[in-house]
């Protein structure tokens, strides 16, 4: 079963535990409870918000994130567990010895498999993504000619309009585009951990995400699915962060990809992409498993 990333975002509340599940409270009234089972990562943008330790020591034994974000939608701070994968140290030796040469492979793969699902995703909303994998074919180890780039440039004006610019600090569609990247990212660290490996050992990413380099790197070939949402929610004239455009986004980590053992949600797929990249630091094998385009009927999530 999938599990759900869960937001807070009003101020007063209160999160503890109570028999096994995560309740919301405020100035004494109960408001909601989830199963602590059932929570991927929590991710929390109320400042005045407050919980308990026992709620952070109970996510963390399920391996659970707990993201802290700034009024922008990006992630501050995390809590994530130091006991995960029973061969957590052995995995994450491996990957702390990880070669340039690998690391640079790594890289080239995840970027192909970016601008492929770029393209993937300008074919569903009608645009052509053809010229985007005849560009993802000449990625070379480490991307030298930073083909990844050279994609963007292409892609945005295509997927969000002429004139469009990603700006991090923006509100409107870069403000939707923020909050659907920090869904994915702690679903993406919530994966990391489960595979035994650590969220801050990168293989590219060195100088954004901090203690998520690693999370940067892997939801590379997902975030073309948020952006899917996003010009989905900009079409039907929702262009603010509100509950339902929060909802839509949150809703990414359900999308059913194609992938070589059928179609899974996107967070089985990010478990098996962190999975494979354990075994290739083990040497157990040699390519990372990435997931195929989304189900059409993934593209109308909400």
């Amino acid at each position: 079963m999938v599990g759900r990333i869960v937001e807070v975002q009003s101020q007063g509340v209160h999160l503890s535990v109570d028999r096994g599940f995560m309740k919301v409270t405020k100035d004494g009234e109960h408001l909601g409870q989830i199963a602590l089972d059932d929570i991927d990562a929590l991710v929390v943008h109320s400042h005045g918000a407050t919980f308990s330790v026992n709620l952070i020591s109970r996510l963390s034994k399920r391996g659970a994130p707990v993201v802290m974000c700034e009024s922008n939608h990006a992630p501050v701070g995390l809590v994530w567990p130091i006991d995960g994968h029973y061969e957590q140290g052995k995995r994450m030796e491996a990957q702390a010895s990880a070669s340039q040469p690998m690391r640079k492979r790594l890289w080239r793969d995840i970027v192909v498999a970016k601008i492929k699902a770029q393209a993937d995703a300008l074919d569903l909303v009608g645009e052509q993504g053809e010229g985007l994998r005849i560009l993802a074919r000449k990625t070379r180890s480490g991307d030298p000619e930073n083909i990844e780039a050279q994609g963007a440039r292409r892609y945005w004006p295509v997927m969000m309009g002429e004139g469009f610019t990603r700006d991090r600090t923006q509100g409107g569609v870069n403000a939707l585009l923020n909050y659907g990247y920090t869904v994915l990212r702690a679903a993406t660290a919530r994966s990391i951990i489960a595979a035994g490996l650590h969220p801050s050992l990168a293989i590219h990413h060195q100088s954004r995400g901090t203690a998520l380099r690693l999370s940067d790197d892997l939801m590379e070939p997902f975030r073309p699915f948020v952006d899917l949402t996003v010009r989905r929610l900009v079409e039907s004239g929702e262009k603010d962060i509100n509950r339902d455009t929060k909802a839509a986004l949150a809703a990414i980590v359900t999308f059913d990809l194609e992938g070589p053992k059928g179609a899974s949600p996107l967070q089985i797929c990010l478990d098996r992409l962190s999975v494979s990249l354990a075994q290739v630091y083990l040497g157990e094998r040699q390519d990372l498993e990435f997931p195929g385009p989304p189900l059409p009927l993934a593209t109308t999530a909400s």
